[in-house]
């Protein structure tokens, strides 16, 4: 039966690159925000970036309900980086009884930072299309983010399971 996998973590902590690696491993397609973002909009959507994205989740949790009608499972990279966030994929997909499960990754305080550092210099030498973490892109994330509470999550993942390419994701 087809599932839903819901990717959880902070920004560049691995959820890309342990996100694909298991659609490879599942034969599952990865429906990814930053994918479509930084295709439309590049590296900056200003102002709209968050309704931006917003907009985007809603179509991605309807595309991965319709792929799953078809019997092909699906990963969700998006960080769900809110409780609020992570209830209303649940509850969208158990009102059209497909399976879900939130797949989590940790790692440290040191070892984000140096993910975030190696991130940047990729981005700046082109060498990975993806956010470059500024100042105030690590503060959003930092007042954002809500670890999930012991037991919602049906994976964790150790911070070397998720960045296997050199480039976090």
């Amino acid at each position: 039966m087809a599932e839903v996998i819901l990717i959880c973590g902070k920004i560049c902590c691995g959820k890309s690159t342990y996100a694909e690696a298991l659609c490879a491993e599942r034969n599952a397609v990865l429906l990814s925000v930053d994918e479509l973002m930084l295709t439309l909009f590049g590296q900056d959507a200003g102002a709209a970036h968050d309704a931006y994205t917003a907009k985007i989740q809603a179509y991605l949790l309807e595309k991965a309900a319709e792929l799953c009608a078809h019997g092909v499972s699906v990963l969700l990279d998006w960080g769900f980086w809110t409780a609020a966030s992570r209830r209303n994929a649940r509850a969208f997909f158990a009102a059209r009884g497909i399976p879900v499960s939130l797949h989590v990754l940790t790692l440290s305080d040191a070892e984000w930072n140096a993910r975030i550092r190696k991130r940047n210099a990729a981005v700046q030498s082109r060498q990975a299309q993806a956010y470059a973490v500024d100042e105030g892109l690590l503060k959003k994330c930092q007042a954002l983010f809500e670890p999930p509470a012991p037991g919602e999550a049906e994976v964790t993942v150790p911070p070397s399971a998720g960045c296997a390419k050199g480039v976090p994701g």
